[in-house]
């Protein structure tokens, strides 16, 4: 923990790292992290950011689906427990804002306060949906114009990243799509997120009428396929967002643990699939703070 906050003094802001990612790799890969362990292992891989999931807050958090029920606060304790426990800069899904203008504004300070580099304000109305559901409302273009200006006019660091998603590919078309993420780049936002992509090319029309970073959600079992790194940086993306796939696979680990323990009485058939005690040791650094320990225990000793 001590070395992440090193780094982050010497880095500058969180936001400053983000975009200095950006601009090192071609394209970012960023990793969603559902809490401050996943966060240090997605670190200790390579990984050059992380991304904090809306979806992922409701569903691991707190056990509810992605429709917009979270609050600010429930998404903010995940950032605290993420920025606290890794250096990386960290992406931030914070939904529709919770908000009018003063909450956005609110939720932008928040945000900051707490480390995060990054947000993503989509376009959906309050009531929203996940981005690879049907049934998916906007506001209007002009509403979301208003969101992106309030969270942009609220930021204390000029570095800090303001993304703005839309949803209107799937339910407006292309054009419309490219014409609401122009018209959020002229309202100040920094970056583009087209969600529920489903045509390569799509993201080569919005990169070249947008002109700022774009980011590309590769998420699984959704509307956008799984292309390659190699594929989406030859189609313009700076950014690529794996949001889901680490906790995918943890939860089907898991429910598969659950089910032979009550089918078979005993673990002993799913403790191969299991991270070693010394697995979860090295990535926490165990080791690091048992030493410490012993060396304070020591010198508590030698002043008796």
């Amino acid at each position: 923990m001590a070395e992440a906050l090193n780094r982050r003094s010497a880095e500058g802001s969180a936001g400053a790292r983000f975009r200095a990612a950006i601009g090192e790799e071609k394209p970012l890969q960023v990793a969603g992290a559902i809490n401050a362990y996943t966060a240090r292992m997605a670190e200790a891989t390579g990984f050059r950011a992380l991304y904090l999931s809306g979806g992922g807050v409701a569903a691991n958090s707190l056990g509810l689906p992605d429709l917009g029920i979270s609050t600010m606060d429930d998404v903010l304790t995940d950032v605290r427990r993420i920025t606290d426990a890794s250096g990386l800069p960290l992406l931030v899904d914070i939904d529709t804002g919770w908000g009018g203008a003063f909450n956005i504004a609110r939720t932008i300070r928040a945000m900051t306060k707490a480390g995060a580099a990054a947000v993503h304000i989509e376009d959906q109305v309050g009531a929203k949906r996940c981005g690879h559901r049907p049934g998916k409302e906007l506001v209007a273009a002009g509403e979301m114009v208003d969101r992106i200006k309030a969270a942009v006019d609220a930021r204390t660091d000029e570095q800090f990243v303001v993304m703005a998603r839309t949803d209107a590919l799937a339910v407006e078309g292309l054009g419309a799509a490219i014409g609401r993420a122009q018209a959020y780049v002229a309202a100040g936002a920094d970056m583009i997120f087209a969600e529920a992509v489903t045509e390569l090319g799509q993201y080569t029309e919005f990169r070249k009428a947008v002109g700022v970073p774009i980011l590309a959600n590769i998420t699984e079992f959704g509307q956008t396929p799984l292309w390659t790194r190699d594929q989406l940086r030859d189609a313009g993306v700076d950014i690529i967002l794996y949001c889901c796939a680490a906790y995918r696979a943890m939860n089907a680990a898991a429910l598969k643990a659950y089910e032979a323990i009550r089918a078979e009485g005993t673990q002993k058939s799913v403790v191969e699939m299991m991270q070693t005690r010394e697995e979860l040791y090295r990535y926490l650094g165990y080791h690091a703070f048992e030493k410490k320990l012993d060396e304070l225990f020591a010198e508590g000793k030698g002043e008796e």
